[in-house]
């Protein structure tokens, strides 16, 4: 199991499968010093 981001922590690199194809590469992606992550498992 992986660690718990902490207060202060750095966001790992972590490349994601989107649902319509392609990948997103996060936090590379983001653009900006700030961002929000939401992981949604959807309708299983």
């Amino acid at each position: 199991m992986s660690e718990k981001l902490g207060i202060g922590a750095t966001f790992p690199n972590v490349t994601l499968n989107l649902v319509k194809g392609g990948s997103i590469t996060l936090p590379a992606a983001i653009g900006s010093k700030y961002g929000v992550v939401l992981f949604y498992r959807g309708h299983w």
